[in-house]
Order: C-alpha cells, then structure tokens, then sequence
C-alpha cells in the first residue's frame, strides 16, 4: 500500500519567473526523453518516472505542477495512480494519456479526477496547448480581472476569484479545475443552456464531436457532489438535443 507522505508544491504558485515543474509518468523511454526534450527547450523543468512507486518519490523530493500520467503502466496502471494522486491532492494539474482512441478510458480517466487527455500517438506542440491550460488553470484570478465574484447557488457559493465552491454550513467541497471551469462557465450564463460545443470549447479548448462524452462526465461528477439527488437533478438541468442549464431558481 502506498504511503502518502506529503507533495511539495510551491509556496507560491504564482511566481513566474519560475520554471513551471513536469512529471512524465511513462514506461517507455522513448516517450519521455521526446516530451522531456521538448519541454526542456520550452523553459519548462522536467522529470520523469517509470512507475508509481518513481513517481510517489519524485512528489515528494520535489514541487511539481503538472503530472502527465500514461494510463497503460506496468503493476498499478495510470487510472489507479489517478485516483490515488487526485484524492491526496485535488490542486495538481494531472493529464492522462491513453494509448488508445478509446472513450472509456477518458470517459473514466475524467472520472478518476484528471483535468485532461492526449492520446498517444500526440503531437508535441498540442502537448504543450494542453500543458498550457492545465497551467493556467492553478493561478488564482485577481479580483480585478472578474465581474461579479460570487454566485448564490442555491445552498451553494461560488467564488469565481477564489476558485473555492462553498456550501451554507461552511463546507468546502473540492473540484478538480475541470470540474470547477464547467460549473464557472455554466454560472456565466446563469439560467439559459448553453450547448456542449461551446462547453467544450470553453474548458478544454477543443471541438467537440457528438461520441465525446466529456462534458457528461464533468456535469455527472458535478451532480454528485452539489445535488440533493443527483438522479433528479435542480441546479444543472440537462436541455435534451442542446447542453446544460444552471438553473436560475438555483440562485434563489
């Protein structure tokens, strides 16, 4: 059983003339030293590992930003580590990479809590869009640069500055970023459907094609953890034939 001693993060996340830290968690060594050769020449700091067991060591040894995690690993595979990394830390930028076009994976890869997905073969520079992303994600939005902080959403508050989903007893519940940006962009158009091209463009940036059942599962993980009964859903509605509605009665 794995020891979950602690991750070092930054102290501050936000210093940018640090270089942004990547772990390539990835038995093929061919692949590592592309990414991390590539990487390297973007001014990023990488590291690599070839198991779970190397990269539970590096965590600890060292701050990390974004962990890229191939599912297919030898011993535990890439979406048990997910699960296990996700549960010990939901700040960590964590994009898996499948070596099959296969829906399933993703489709569980997003539920095991991963902010996104490449498969493999990719392309380096689309890597990097993804890396980006993820990135841009962890820094904190001023409060100047956000109209409209806080969203009443029924027993919940959402602090769009903060990045913090707050219920009315005090409790914080944890998003991943993927999660989090879905809920935002919904608020943003509270209490009209906004369609699943546009959701996808919104938190991923990518197109979306109707096999894709990402923003389903993010709207899924969002309904267990905010939903009275997530079955019967009242605060994001499905509009059948178009996307998803945060309903305006939710900020009643």
């Amino acid at each position: 059983m794995t020891t979950f001693d602690p991750i070092k993060t930054r102290e501050n996340p936000n210093i940018l003339s640090a270089a942004h830290s990547l772990l390539v968690v990835d038995d093929d060594p061919m692949t590592c030293t592309r990414v991390k050769a590539y990487f390297e020449r973007e001014g990023y700091c990488v590291r690599v590992a070839a198991n779970g067991d190397e990269m539970w060591d590096c965590l600890r040894q060292h701050p990390t930003d974004v962990v890229l995690l191939d599912i297919g690993l030898p011993g535990r595979d890439g979406l048990e580590l997910a699960r296990e990394l996700r549960a010990h830390n939901a700040s960590i930028g964590l994009i898996l990479v499948t070596g099959r076009n296969d829906d399933i994976d993703k489709i569980v890869g997003l539920e095991s809590g991963a902010d996104d997905y490449v498969t493999k073969p990719f392309n380096a520079r689309e890597l990097l869009a993804r890396v980006k992303i993820v990135l841009r994600r962890l820094r904190p939005v001023s409060a100047a640069g956000v109209s409209g902080l806080q969203r009443k959403l029924g027993q919940w508050t959402l602090d769009l500055a903060q990045r913090k989903l707050t219920a009315a007893n005090g409790h914080q519940e944890i998003l991943t970023r993927g999660e989090f940006d879905l809920l935002a962009a919904l608020a943003r158009h509270l209490g009209t459907a906004v369609e699943r091209e546009r959701l996808m463009q919104q938190v991923f940036h990518r197109s979306w094609d109707p096999s894709d059942r990402t923003v389903d599962v993010l709207v899924a993980r969002l309904r267990e953890k905010m939903e009275k009964d997530p079955r019967h859903p009242e605060l994001i509605v499905t509009v059948r034939g178009v996307g998803y509605l945060l309903a305006d009665n939710a900020a009643s």
